[in-house]
């Protein structure tokens, strides 16, 4: 299930982390992350879903 999850993540990095932790302050702080850098994002999300 996570390997589905980083593929999400890769994809659309705000949705992989929803789905790891919802609406929390990881997925906002991705939002703007992605929305500074395409690549922190994915960067952020990876290593959320990672984690835990």
């Amino acid at each position: 299930m996570d390997f589905i999850r980083i593929i999400i993540a890769i994809i659309l990095p705000p949705l992989g982390v929803f789905l790891q932790v919802g609406f929390g302050g990881a997925f906002w702080v991705n939002i703007l992350l992605t929305l500074l850098g395409y690549i922190p994002g994915i960067v952020h999300a990876v290593y959320i879903i990672a984690k835990r």
